[in-house]
This record gives C-alpha cells, structure tokens and sequence, in this order.
C-alpha cells in the first residue's frame, strides 16, 4: 500500500474524497490516502506543503500560485472545481454597516496571512475602487474566531465562502452584506514536487478515481440531502450550491494559468510573476 497524504478544507467540496475513501475506491488501487480537515485553510496548506506534512492538497487557486511564487516547492496538477468561489461578505448581525461601500477603511478578518479571506480582500477592494494599500487585518485562524472577532468588534467583516457561512446568517448571528465571486477557477489539485517526482503513476491514479466520483457527483442519489446533513444547511441552499457548482477533470492550460497570475499582478497580491513550467505539471 501506497501512503498519500492530502489535505482540504471541512466542507461541502471536498465530500467526493471522503465518499471515495469510504468506498474503498483508493484502497482497491493500492492506496492509503490518508485525508487531513485544515478549518484553517490555504494559508496553512501552504504551510503544510512547504514542511512536507502533506503530500497533496485540495487548495484555492489563488493562494497556492502567490504561494509557489514565493517558492512553495510544489506543482498544480489538475483543477478540482471550475466555477469561481463565491464569497460572502459579512458583518456581524447587530452592526451598523448596512452595504459593502461602509466597509471603506474597515477591518477584515482574515483565518491568516496568504489566505484565500484575506486575498479576496483585496479583489474586493479593487473592484469597489478603495485603496488596497489601506487595508487592515484582524488574523481570526477558523471561522469559529471570524464569529468572536465580529461579535466583539476587534474585525469589522469576514469574507467566506458563501453557503458555507449561510448557517451562521439564518441563526441571526452574520448578516450578508455582499458578495465577491473569484474571477478565477475555485479550486487545484496540488503535489509536493519532492512527491510528486517519486510517484507520479500515484498521482495519477488518484485523480483518476477522484475525477469520475465529481463527473457524476450531482447525480449520486439524495446527495442534496447527505450535504444539508453533514453541514447543517437547508437543502434548498445546497440544491442552488450544486447547480452553480462546476467540477474539472481538466489540467490548468497555461493560457488559463498566464490570465490568473496577470490578475493577481495587477491586484498587487504578488509582486512577482512565475512561469507556467515552474507553477503546473501536467501529468
């Protein structure tokens, strides 16, 4: 048996590794994927590739390519989820901030330094025309800390992925002031190069068997029921997640890859541009 170690966040996108884990899909290949929950998220994935303690991760677009510009020694391999994420922006129920616009010069939570949260941040202030430069962070690590930081003023709103943070809007603690869909492919797939170069057959394999679990995912029979479940959410809210919800089984061209990082260019997320070789391999 072959040990693979990956990591992803506790949600909703990431149930088709855990059905096929259980399946024992993984296991009838010879492989012991071994699935770490990260509630922190991309910036400590990062981390996590960086020291070796994952081999895989299941990572938001734009923090894994600021990440390998900076010189994560690890390759995109495919990407997992086609449609962009779309990000709540949220205050805490009680304030007083009734639009984005009164978010100018506000403090965002953010789960840590290089995380999707505070990224998007950034996307944000760009497309309301503030200056990004003026932006303040309040480092929150888990969502469960973006509700303590809201509710106590030390952060002014948190930017989530959207679904993921309704439960938190229909119990009366966030309300949703906006939302900022990425102008990017969600989710990649991810490999340590050091791993990556040692079993790429491996690798392979795994992407095989996940990519036919999310081809038919939406068809798999009261899937809408098991998610609502699972993340305490209404099915009608799941029902809309997995209409606008498009799975990949294709590889980041580098057209694709070349529109991306220019974005985060002209976003001032990285200061540094990488090359397409450096950043994906396609297997």
């Amino acid at each position: 048996m072959k040990t693979v170690k990956i990591a992803g966040v506790p949600e909703h996108f990431n149930l088709p590794w855990h059905l096929c884990i259980e399946n024992g899909e993984f296991e009838a290949e010879n492989i012991d994927l071994q699935w770490k929950n990260i509630p922190e998220g991309t910036g400590k994935m990062c981390q996590m590739l960086r020291d070796g303690e994952t081999d895989m991760a299941v990572i938001l677009t734009e923090g894994i390519v600021k990440d390998i510009t900076a010189g994560n020694p690890s390759k995109i391999v495919q990407i997992y989820v086609q449609s962009p994420l779309i990000w709540g922006i949220h205050v805490a129920a009680k304030s007083n901030f009734e639009t984005v616009k009164d978010l100018e010069n506000k403090k965002a939570a953010i789960s840590r330094i290089g995380s999707g949260s505070q990224l998007m941040a950034y996307v944000n202030a760009n497309e309301q025309g503030w200056n990004s430069d003026t932006l303040q962070f309040e480092i929150i690590n888990t969502i469960d800390g973006a509700v303590e930081a809201l509710t106590n003023g030390t952060a002014d709103y948190f930017m989530w992925e959207r679904f993921m943070t309704k439960p938190l809007v229909d119990q009366g603690i966030f309300r949703r002031v906006g939302d900022c869909p990425t102008p990017w492919p969600s989710f990649v797939i991810t490999v340590r190069d050091e791993f990556l170069k040692k079993n790429p057959k491996v690798v392979e394999k795994v992407l095989g068997i996940i990519n036919k679990t999310t081809h038919d995912f939406a068809q798999i029979p009261d899937i809408d029921k098991t998610l609502a479940d699972l993340f305490n959410q209404k099915v009608e809210d799941i029902q809309e997640w997995l209409k606008l919800t498009q799975w990949s089984q294709k590889h980041l061209s580098e057209k694709a890859f070349i529109k991306i990082q220019n974005q985060l260019f002209d976003l001032g997320i990285i200061d540094k541009k990488s090359t397409f070789v450096e950043t994906v391999k396609a297997l």
